[in-house]
């Protein structure tokens, strides 16, 4: 059809007066056709009824009208199976006026039920809905269809329409088909709601959005003379991060169905075409790539057109990136140069935007004779000569260990998340040996006789719809914060001293260089240091207590004096160490990973480095994680491999590949070791390597599991919103959601304080901390901090500590308080 020879057809020879078109075959015209000719001052067109597709916005109709048009416009809907049209809506002609205001994104209404037409509005459980959201059934005693085979029906039967609509103040308002629903990032997502706020863009005149293969949400616009990269900015203003398209192309006219619906499938065709194209075209010059990987990160992170304003010393994650964007950006990058890019994640995680672009450079086009340094801004010399391959030197388990240089040994109990517990008061044969009530014991403590110094509370928000028929509700109220400069994203530390009647301190660092020894009782600050670089690891104690080990995004591992924070020793790495260090009880070695794709097992009495071993596959950020029996050392890596490795020799003795970056860390159980993916599925392996089972949620998961002997059930959270619960043979028990990402790793505790009963506290980066009844999921409190929660909560009785990005460490008091009981 050709849209110009149409119009002359319709509206200058044959002067039609009424019309009724798809949305679609209307947008062919063109806005200023539309305007020009169709619904302009003189039009012939006293009527333009539209239906057999979503009605475009306001703010669109808006734009077709010209100033002085008299056409009536209605919104017709129905189904082919009730005999096509259903309802109508005349949309008055004061919201059209031109002086009239509205959101962009405001919505036509379906409009009444046409003459012996029933329509009714239903939710899962077949209930009328009244307010709110549910599905059309249209039916009624004089509208009968017979549909393929059928003969007799029952007098008024109701058809299924297969289209959601939000019922409001008595009108109904279309959300889009059953089959137009989609899972994205955890986030339940509409294609058409998405495709009406791109449409309302006054950039855009008509465009479609493709879900491709299930995995791609693209975003075809026509005609070609629009900015992409301003239309993906204008996006990212009006929808949510889990509803910004995926790509955007820019065509000359959308292809349409016979009945004037856009085609789907021949949609999907286009874009196979285009990635097949991108793969068969010649390499990027180097300044297209430049060029392109610039606009990438100005679109994804919402940055000003000018490019000039991109540093190229900028970096990912100050610039405003998180962690979908990462996996956004990431893809993206592979997407242009048509391959694999090896390494990518972890050095746009860690590297500038000229250090991307030359590692894109060097890796996508090897056999070029490129100029491009190697030389890592960040990269750190090794003092001294470091073989790849682990040394033979043995670490004795016996008394004759270097661990003979230690001065006197100090009882406690070290506490750090995910419920990792050190004791150090018995020998490490029996705490291998210990039966879980006994470390539940030690969990379970807590010091009753303290006084809360602060009474004022955190915000709560708490109803009595999530407390049940309790009498009783848990609030959080502030004993103390403490001032760290920057973002705190590392998890606290809690030693415990045995007996408890001496001071017990929390131990943190932050992007602001700063570590802190705090009081955990007052608040008062023991003492602080200030490292060369941001703190993002979480710090761990020394088997003997005299020491702090944590990293440092310079490179170096630093061990630090209990006492004073005095560096005792700094062991460097060649590049930013974000990995959290991992104590060995029986040998006293720390192990710790970097992002130079090594793991190291470091003698911090001797001041030497034991051994260190290839990751074979990308940077270590998760956290090793030391099992007794057997005697493993678990790693995850940024390249997507668990690796099992002997702790004393450093050889590998087993690895699986999950395919996806892991940056959660692993955790085990006297049988599994427990490990999340990006890819979203929570792995569980035998400790012989053996893959167990998976357990899918439908989200990144960077969330470490929560493995404690109160309960034999695993807990983590995940980019989609919730908490999951399931137990150690894969099956769901429960999931709670959020308001946010769940990065952190949530924490079990148990106080006689709180009627001894299980609880997970778990935090949302939007700021949320949860309370949930570990055996149901039920939420029995919740609180907010004033910025992002990226730190993983700690418990110590009823006491949490939790790091937030407004730069304080936060100790608060979970308190139960008396309630009118609800029913």
């Amino acid at each position: 059809m050709m849209p110009q020879q149409l119009s002359r057809a319709l509206f200058q020879r044959h002067r039609v007066t009424v019309l009724q078109a798809t949305p679609t075959l209307l947008k062919r015209f063109g806005v200023q056709h539309i305007r020009s000719t169709i619904l302009s001052v003189d039009t012939s067109l006293r009527i333009l009824a539209l239906g057999g597709e979503a009605c475009p916005g306001l703010s669109i109709l808006r734009s077709w009208k010209e100033k002085g048009n008299k056409t009536h416009l209605f919104n017709v809907y129905g189904i082919t199976e009730v005999s096509c049209w259903a309802t109508c809506y005349r949309i008055p002609e004061e919201v059209l006026d031109m002086d009239h205001c509205f959101r962009s994104d405001s919505l036509v209404p379906l409009g009444t039920p046409l003459s012996g037409t029933t329509v009714e509005v239903k939710d899962a459980n077949g209930s009328v809905v009244l307010e709110g959201e549910g599905q059309v059934f249209i039916g009624g005693n004089g509208r009968v269809c017979f549909i393929d085979d059928e003969i007799t029906l029952p007098v008024g039967i109701m058809r299924a329409t297969g289209d959601f609509v939000r019922v409001k103040n008595a009108e109904m308002f279309f959300l889009g088909r059953k089959d137009n629903q989609i899972k994205r990032h955890g986030k339940r997502l509409n294609i058409e709601y998405v495709q009406q706020v791109a449409e309302s863009l006054c950039t855009v005149e008509t465009c479609a959005l493709i879900w491709y293969q299930q995995e791609k949400l693209i975003l075809f616009v026509a005609p070609k003379d629009v900015s992409k990269g301003h239309l993906l900015k204008k996006l990212q203003e009006y929808l949510p991060s889990y509803a910004i398209p995926d790509e955007v192309l820019l065509i000359d006219i959308l292809p349409f169905t016979s009945h004037g619906k856009i085609d789907v499938s021949k949609l999907n065709k286009i874009y196979s075409s285009h990635l097949n194209s991108r793969k068969n075209d010649s390499k990027l010059s180097e300044q297209e790539l430049w060029e392109g990987l610039q606009s990438l990160w100005q679109s994804i992170l919402n940055l000003p057109d000018d490019s000039s304003c991109i540093l190229e010393d900028s970096q990912f994650l100050p610039s405003g990136g998180d962690s979908l964007k990462l996996l956004q950006l990431h893809d993206e990058i592979e997407r242009m140069v048509g391959r694999p890019i090896p390494g990518l994640l972890e050095i746009i995680l860690n590297r500038s935007i000229g250090e991307i672009y030359k590692h894109v450079l060097k890796s996508a086009f090897p056999s070029d004779n490129l100029t491009v340094s190697s030389h890592s801004a960040i990269k750190r010399k090794l003092s001294g000569h470091l073989s790849e391959e682990p040394n033979n030197k043995r670490v004795e388990l016996t008394s004759k260990s270097s661990l003979k240089t230690e001065v006197a040994t100090v009882r406690f109990i070290a506490v750090s998340r995910g419920n990792h517990l050190v004791s150090i008061n018995e020998p490490v044969k029996n705490q291998i040996e210990a039966e879980p009530a006994e470390k539940n014991e030690m969990l379970q403590k807590s010091n009753t006789n303290v006084n809360i110094t602060e009474a004022d509370s955190v915000e709560e928000n708490l109803g009595p719809e999530n407390l049940g028929e309790t009498t009783k509700k848990l609030t959080l109220h502030v004993r103390w914060t403490s001032d760290l400069g920057k973002c705190v994203d590392a998890s606290p530390l809690l030693v415990i001293p045995i007996p408890d009647k001496l001071p017990a301190f929390v131990y943190i660092g932050s992007h602001s260089q700063v570590i802190q020894a705090i009081d955990l009782y007052s608040g008062k600050v023991k003492w602080k240091r200030n490292l060369a670089d941001r703190i993002e690891s979480s710090a761990c104690i020394s088997k003997c207590g005299n020491f702090i080990v944590v990293g440092c995004y310079n490179g170096l591992v630093y061990v630090l004096q209990n006492s004073n924070g005095e560096i005792h020793w700094a062991f460097p790495t060649e590049d930013a160490v974000k990995s959290s260090p991992a104590l060995d009880p029986s040998t006293g070695l720390f192990f710790i990973g970097s992002h130079d794709q090594h793991v190291y097992a470091l003698d911090i009495y001797k001041k030497e480095c034991v051994w260190r071993l290839h990751s074979e596959s990308g940077g270590v950020f998760a956290s090793p994680h030391l099992n007794l029996l057997p005697h493993h050392l678990y790693v995850g890596t940024l390249g997507g491999l668990l690796l099992a490795v002997n702790p004393v020799m450093g050889k590998t003795v087993w690895k699986s590949v999950c395919g996806k970056p892991i940056f959660s860390s692993p955790h085990c159980d006297k049988d599994y070791v427990y490990v999340g993916c990006v890819d979203g599925n929570l792995y569980c392996f035998s400790h012989f390597g053996e893959k167990v089972w998976a357990f899918s949620s439908n989200g990144p998961i960077f969330s470490s599991p929560c493995v404690s002997n109160f309960s034999r059930d695993i807990f983590f959270g995940s980019h989609d919103y919730f908490i999951y619960c399931c137990n150690r043979e894969g099956n769901l028990l429960w999931k709670f959601e959020t308001t946010s990402r769940v990065y952190a790793t949530p924490f079990l505790f148990c106080s006689h304080d709180l009627d001894s009963k299980t609880f997970l506290v778990v935090t949302s980066t939007d700021g949320k901390i949860w309370i949930l009844n570990a055996k149901t999921g039920v939420a029995e409190g919740t609180g907010e901090l004033p910025g992002e929660v990226f730190s993983s909560p700690v418990a110590w009785g009823s006491t949490i500590i939790i790091g937030c990005r407004n730069n304080y460490l936060y100790c608060l008091d979970l308190c139960l308080s008396k309630t009118n009981k609800t029913v």
